[in-house]
């Protein structure tokens, strides 16, 4: 070699200059030698070494088929290698001067390829196997790429790679681009893996590795996960879904258990484990140094090891530390969500890009003798980007209904998890229904914020791009019509502000009507007596005339909002156009257009920016809420008992110089001056039991018995002094002074999580006298009650209660006044079989004024004001009792009124006062069968005819036809203003022709009819025009314009003042019909109806009847007029159009008919197990002593995720039902959108064509998708509302009326045949 050294080197390894051995940028591109070396031998090198590190794990024998992305990868790599060989012996036979540098690059990619190879066949059996593999091998891989592409672009700039002539070098540049094919398929299946997570199938019911065998051909739909382990195509188009649609379509989906499991990252534990995990790396930030600023690994990873489960069943997640909620959901769900919202900015791009083609194909359109292949060209971009806009968006709103699933799960399980951990004093600042409202408004609010956020910076950026395209087009005379349209945004919260107002008052008199109503149902038997149901109808009716006063002026204003907006883009048209005349400018078509379509964008976020700014708003005030909520102080059970334990191991209970106060602790003179004021304060209390003794605390009234069980239980806040419990861990048997009953049948109200045990259960039974009431109930043990069971009386939910404590088997029970509800008998029953006998041995501490039972004590406690008098025996102690309290003799004889004394009589006394009084609204009565005459019968399948033919004689016959001929008059108005713009630019277009040959050949590419669209910038020929013909033409098209834009307002008025008084009249007509018909029920319909059924027809259906249905049902009429005109305008344009569109016609009528039954019976489940979450939710905020005293927090925490995990398992499959249609409502319109396309080209070739024409119909069909999913989300939602109707009519029909006119000739006969007191008329 003629050079030395490592320049020399390079120099003739490269074949460059010595000077400049190694250019990175050589001949417009990057250097061969650069790429080689540096791209190509560098990254092999790297991926061969680490590679080589995995090759020696080990491995285990597992024999199951591997996940095939796995698969494609070993291929992939084995390709690769193979390629690169052959072209080693392609470069040996070319023999050119960078032979040894080519055949270094491809050797070491050999080497690393087959390195690689035998990576992954030994990764595939190892741990990595249901995972990813490692992420740096992927990296690795990834740094390869730019070797390939710089390859090709070498290749390409060198023509004799291009040359059939040479085939060698021909060759070289095929094998390059094939190389492109493994490399890509290597990263694909990276990316998309297709395969569950560890440890987890697609079945639930089988184990990792263990074949898929079932008895069944098809898995149910109940053992299936939802997405997990499908392959892309089948995510891509939701084909994981249709074994869910198809049995929702043969009416099989009956319960929440049908449909699928949720993925594992969506499982309501994952999340919450996840969620609590940030919460934790933020409270620790500070104490963190590197790790505090990383963010947290993907859910699925960090929980893909270890028993998690396990833990979260033994004790529940604590939230604590003050840490702002909103930095743990932006680390927990910020960066997926602000990679969605890059994928929204994708997703602008390509919507952009269909309105710019639409240009470019009219241009083509209107140019005769234009090749073939540029139409083409513009058809086959249109395709693709209205197919990628389908796919990206549709991705986008899925993903998006995921992290907002996700952060549902993890705010709704926290708000829980903090109710079961806040001291109780913390809690009591806020109501019951505050902290529901936590758990459902709030959190539902926070939720819409997912929903809300990307609008919040998208549409601003639309109208900002819009007004400067209007600047581009009509200068600043665009100002005048933006100035009324702001001028209009005031207006309309005006009109907002009125509608709030009369919402107010509408809501006052509603509900004024229903506790009339209320108290109408509550005394009908006596208003029936008496015949009062003329006066109460009027009372009823005169409420209802008041509501509807301001229902109608909310509707009209309503109607108001519609007509402005409608009106708003014509006004801000002209106002644009006559403003750019008077400034001497001259008005073309091509702004006319151009203006209009602009106009038409900028409607978008004057209209939706507020709502969407309202609702951020809203979601920051329910933010801050919640916020509130986590900051309150929570149980500290370790600070409050003390460690030590005392010398005597017989002690049970310890109490020295306690002191306790319900308030909390942080500021003494508070406490001190609220008890002063006569708050309780527990104070100097000293008190020592024994294992397995009886100690009655007695005292007055509010002298502090049930504070002192508080205090034991750790529901106090301990001021000062030491508290011992023995096994405090075990917890304790309480017995509340309120009995807590959960609604569920009498055994699990018993069990309370426990284990059957049959002999003790019974021996339960019988020692808390609940042997002869179980025979009572309608089936038993196994009744529900509770909130919607059976009702029970005082005394059988204190013994119930009781049963509950006693079968908990703790060592410590603590009883707060159980013998106060029951009879003397009962008492004595109690006393003696339950917590002498079957709880001997046990510690119990009994609070009781029934001072008969205090000589069985072992110890009793005397406490009065606060503080424990005196412990002693019995004997010791009674004297003192009845000296300090004469009245006890008079208050423990005090019992259930009307009781025998057998327990018999006891409850057959309870069931007979049970049936005397009315039932309230949550409750049922006691029923033959309460499975089937208790429980509302639920509709299933399509709303009848009938039920629409209610409500169109609801509104009226003629009414209704007037509010159908204005909405066909608006859509004919609104189409006829498109196809005069289309003619407009027609006979434009000949005109220039004849006059000036063509100078104006630019003008329909300028124009873009797609409202929300994009268009090219104005062509300077534009201002080359005839001034006196063209101004003329001008003002006939623009005055024809104006008069039916005009007209299409005022239909749109009529249309909106028609339907809203078309609704008001349907609306007082159901009322009156169903109002009429049940006050003239027969007594019998009363006694076998829960009044909360009756109420419900006369408050939420009716309100469905008042507001949403007429709102949904405007929204589908609009869309279906918008459709056909649609349609027909399209058919007009373009006749050949008809056949692809009936084709289409057919899959989009299988389609919503296949979709339709399954999203019913999804959003029916949803509705449906929503209820038990807000009802455990409640029943857990009023049993909170109870559960936190038996340490079973962890089980109900157990019991919401399983309830939540229920409802999030419909909202998902619901959501993915929605996007299952949407896409393939996407492929239809990129169907029509590329059949328009094509058929517009092909005419072009064989006949003339009107380019308006096309232009408009390709700007219908490219807004076709939108329509085609609104018509069917719209014609669900008014299916939806139906059936309000539909259940105020089978009222309004279907009741057992009185014979009226017969029972007044009964009593007048009677009246006539004997002399009858004066009072019985």
């Amino acid at each position: 070699m003629r050079y030395t050294g490592p320049a020399g080197l390079l120099a003739d390894l490269c074949h460059t200059n010595p000077q400049n051995p190694f250019p990175v940028w050589q001949n417009g591109h990057v250097s061969l030698c650069f790429n080689q070396l540096i791209l190509g031998v560098l990254p092999h090198v790297g991926l061969s070494v680490f590679s080589a590190c995995y090759v020696s794990m080990a491995r285990h024998s597992l024999l199951q088929t591997s996940p095939c992305g796995w698969n494609l990868r070993f291929v992939s790599a084995l390709l690769a290698s193979m390629l690169f060989c052959v072209d080693i012996v392609l470069v040996i036979l070319l023999h050119q001067e960078d032979m040894y540098l080519d055949i270094l690059a491809d050797s070491c990619a050999i080497f690393a390829w087959l390195v690689h190879f035998s990576a992954i066949w030994v990764l595939q059996r190892t741990i990595f196997r249901r995972t990813r593999g490692p992420l740096l091998l992927f990296l690795l891989v990834l740094l390869s790429v730019p070797n390939v592409v710089v390859t090709l672009i070498i290749y390409c700039h060198n023509q004799e790679f291009m040359n059939f002539a040479q085939p060698l070098k021909l060759s070289r540049f095929v094998l390059a681009s094939v190389r492109t094919v493994p490399l890509l398929v290597y990263l694909f299946a990276f990316i998309f893996p297709c395969i569950p997570d560890p440890g987890y199938t697609l079945y639930i019911n089988t184990v990792d590795g263990s074949p898929l065998i079932s008895e069944h051909p098809q898995p149910d739909t109940s053992e299936m996960v939802a997405e997990d382990g499908s392959g892309c195509v089948s995510r891509l188009f939701y084909l994981w879904l249709t074994p869910l649609l198809k049995r929702g379509k043969r009416g099989e989906l009956d319960k929440p258990s049908d449909v699928y499991h949720l993925p594992q990252k969506l499982q309501t534990k994952v999340v919450f484990r996840y969620f609590h995990q940030c919460w934790e790396t933020c409270r620790q930030r500070t104490s963190l140094s590197n790790r505090q600023n990383q963010w947290p690994r993907p859910v699925s990873r960090n929980l893909m090891r270890g028993t998690w489960s396990s833990n979260y069943q033994e004790e529940p997640l604590e939230l604590g530390g003050d840490v702002r909620l909103l930095l743990v959901l932006h680390k927990a769900f910020g960066l997926w969500y602000y990679i969605l919202g890059a994928l929204k900015v994708l997703v602008k791009i390509l919507s952009f890009a269909g309105p710019l083609l639409l240009s470019g194909l009219v241009t083509f359109m209107e140019e005769d003798g234009s090749p073939a292949s540029t139409g083409a060209w513009y058809a086959l971009g249109l395709f693709a980007t209205t197919f990628l806009a389908s796919v990206f968006q549709n991705i986008f709103v899925f993903e998006v209904s995921k992290v907002a699933l996700s952060v549902r799960a993890a705010l709704m399980s926290a708000i829980y998890g903090k109710v079961l951990q806040v001291s109780g004093s913390s809690l009591a600042s806020f109501t019951l229904g505050a902290v529901v409202n936590l758990m459902s408004t709030d959190t539902d609010r926070v939720i819409n914020f997912f929903n809300s956020f990307h609008e919040l910076w998208s549409l601003p950026f639309q109208f900002i791009v819009t007004l400067y395209l209007l600047y581009l087009q009509v200068g600043l005379a665009f100002l005048g019509g933006l100035g009324v349209a702001l001028l209009l945004v005031p207006f309309n919260k005006f009109l907002a502000s009125r509608i709030l107002s009369n919402n107010k008052h509408m809501l006052r008199f509603k509900d004024k009507r229903v506790a009339l109503m209320t108290e109408v149902l509550f005394g009908i038997r006596v208003i029936k007596f008496y015949n009062w149901e003329p006066h109460f109808n009027q009372r009823v009716t005169d409420c209802r005339k008041e509501e509807l006063i301001h229902l109608k002026a909310i509707k009209y204003l309503d109607a108001m909002c519609v007509y402005t907006w409608a009106a708003l883009p014509v006004i801000i048209s002209i106002l644009t156009f006559v403003t750019y005349v008077q400034l001497g400018h001259q008005l073309t078509a091509a702004k006319v257009f151009t203006t209009l379509a602009l106009v038409g964008m900028l409607i978008v976020p004057l209209n939706s920016f507020p709502w969407v700014l309202n609702g951020i708003l809203e979601a920051k005030v329910s933010l801050e809420r919640i916020q509130c909520f986590f900051k309150l102080t929570d149980q500290d059970l370790q600070a409050y008992y003390t460690q030590v334990s005392p010398e005597d191991s017989q002690t049970s209970v310890l109490l020295s110089q306690g002191t306790f106060s319900w308030l909390e602790p942080n500021d003494p003179k508070e406490v001190e001056t609220t008890t002063a004021k006569g708050s309780l304060l527990l104070h100097n209390l000293n008190l020592h039991i024994a294992k397995g003794s009886l100690v009655v605390v007695v005292g007055k009234v509010g002298c502090g018995k049930s504070s002192l069980l508080a205090a034991l239980s750790g529901e106090l806040n301990r001021l000062s002094g030491v508290v011992y419990v023995a096994d405090r861990e075990a917890g304790f048997s309480l017995v509340s002074q309120e009995p807590w009953i959960q609604h569920a049948s009498v055994r699990d109200n018993i069990l309370f999580g426990k284990d059957f045990d049959l002999e003790f259960y019974q021996a339960v039974i019988e020692a808390c006298a609940l042997s002869d009431d179980l025979k009572v109930l309608p089936h038993g043990d196994m009744t529900k009650v509770g909130e919607n069971g059976v009702t029970l009386s005082g005394g059988q939910k204190t013994r119930l209660t009781l049963a509950r404590a006693v079968y908990m088997h703790k060592d410590i029970y603590l009883l707060d006044d159980p013998l106060a509800a029951v009879d003397a008998d009962v008492a004595e029953h109690l006393m003696k079989k339950c917590i002498l006998e079957l709880l001997g041995g046990r510690t119990r501490i009994l609070c009781t004024h029934r001072i008969e039972f205090v000589h069985k004590a072992d110890m009793v406690v005397f406490v009065d004001n606060g503080t424990i008098i005196k412990t002693g025996t019995p004997a010791e102690i009674l004297p003192m009792v009845e000296t300090v309290s004469g009245k006890w003799k008079s208050d423990h004889n005090r019992t259930e009124e009307g009781t025998s004394n057998s327990f018999h009589s006891e409850i057959k006394d309870d069931m007979e006062q049970e049936e005397e009084k009315p039932c309230p609204s949550h409750d049922l009565c006691v029923e033959d069968d309460i499975y089937q005459s208790g429980v509302e019968q639920k509709q299933s399948g399509s709303l009848s005819w009938r039920v629409y033919k209610t409500y169109w004689f609801a509104i009226g016959g003629v009414m209704a036809a007037s509010i159908l001929m204005s909405l066909l008059l608006m859509q004919v108005s609104k189409n006829l203003s498109d196809w005069w713009l289309s003619h407009w630019i027609s006979e434009l277009k000949n005109n220039s022709s004849s006059q000036t040959n063509g100078s104006f050949s630019g003008i329909p590419h300028l124009l873009l009819f797609l409202s929300g669209g994009l268009m090219s910038a104005p062509s300077s020929s534009v201002q080359t025009l005839p001034s006196s013909n063209m101004s003329s033409d001008v003002r006939f098209y623009l005055m024809v314009y104006s008069s039916i834009a005009a007209a299409n307002t005022v239909f749109t008025a009529l249309r909106a003042f028609l339907f809203a008084y078309g609704a008001i009249c349907a609306a007082s007509v159901i009322h009156n019909r169903l109002l009429d018909r049940v006050l003239k029920a027969t007594g019998t319909f009363f006694d076998t109806t829960p009044m909360g059924r009756i109420l419900n027809r006369f408050s939420s259906d009716l309100y469905t009847v008042d507001d949403s249905l007429p709102f949904i049902l405007n929204i589908l009429l609009a869309t279906v007029f918008s459709l056909a005109g649609m349609l027909v305008v399209i058919s007009y344009s373009l006749p050949w159009v008809l056949v692809p569109l009936l084709p289409l016609a057919l899959f989009y009528h299988r389609t919503q008919h296949f979709y339709r039954h399954t999203s019913r019976e999804l959003k029916r489940m949803c509705s449906l197990t929503l209820s038990p979450i807000y009802s455990h939710f409640s029943e857990t905020l009023t049993g909170l002593g109870t559960i936190r005293a038996s340490r079973s927090s962890a089980r109900f925490m157990e019991e919401n995720a399983r309830l939540l995990e229920q409802n999030q398992r419909c909202f998902f499959l619901s959501n993915a039902a929605m996007q299952w249609l949407d896409i393939r409502l996407q492929l239809i319109g990129v169907a029509v959108v590329t059949g328009l396309a094509v058929i517009a080209v092909i005419q072009h070739q064989y006949s003339s064509v009107d380019p308006g024409m096309v232009g408009l119909s390709l700007s219908y069909a490219l807004s076709i998708t939108a329509l085609l999913s609104g018509l069917i989300f719209s014609f669900t939602q008014t299916e939806m509302q139906l059936v309000s109707v539909e259940r105020t009519e089978e009222y309004s029909t279907s009741l057992p009326s009185e014979p009226q006119d017969q029972n007044t000739q009964v009593v007048r006969a009677s009246i006539d045949s004997s002399e009858a007191a004066p009072g019985m008329a």
